[in-house]
């Protein structure tokens, strides 16, 4: 199986994450896309967070339970951080094609990650564009640094089956939703 991998804390799951993973499905050929609902993201406050079992309802909701799919395996797995998640996922899956998915506002902070480049050795990476991040992430220094691992849009198709490390950035249609929007307009407050 060929397996997006989407990981995020989902406070709360919305319309643009439903949105990257039915990109992913159709241009990388995936199966199944997994909503990684964090236990607690390292990088993001408490304050504010929903506890899990909300956010992975949350996650539930816009998945439809086969081919996107919410899922709270890190806390199960006991993992906090990406690379030991992936380092799980792939040791208890060995037979599955992941592909680890994210937005460029990640790539673009992708070197505040524990083991960044321990991530970029570990799968594929394909990157979905952002409003506002584009261009700083595709100048920034996790692209800088891994430059020759950028494959082109033509290969998106095979990057489940490429050796890692291996990224794309897929220039698709993007959505301008945002959790943070999403929170504060609940609460009153503008983000």
């Amino acid at each position: 199986m060929r397996i997006g991998l989407l990981g995020g804390s989902f406070n709360p799951a919305h319309e643009g994450h439903l949105h990257v993973a039915e990109l992913a499905l159709r241009h990388l050929r995936l199966d199944q896309v997994w909503l990684l609902v964090s236990p607690g993201n390292p990088l993001k406050p408490l304050r504010g967070m929903e506890p899990l079992a909300i956010r992975l309802a949350s996650a539930a909701r816009i998945g439809d339970g086969r081919r996107v799919v919410a899922t709270a395996i890190e806390a199960g797995l006991g993992t906090r951080y990406t690379t030991d998640t992936l380092s799980a996922l792939r040791r208890r899956f060995p037979r599955a094609r992941f592909v680890w998915l994210m937005g460029a506002d990640n790539l673009s902070q992708l070197p505040r990650w524990r083991d960044w480049m321990g991530i970029m050795r570990t799968m594929p990476v394909a990157i979905f564009p952002r409003p506002s991040y584009n261009h700083r992430a595709l100048a920034g220094r996790a692209a800088h640094r891994l430059r020759s691992a950028r494959l082109p849009v033509a290969a998106a198709p095979a990057l489940a089956l490429r050796k890692p490390p291996a990224w794309i950035f897929l220039p698709t249609p993007q959505h301008a939703a945002s959790a943070t929007a999403i929170r504060a307009a609940g609460s009153g407050v503008v983000p």
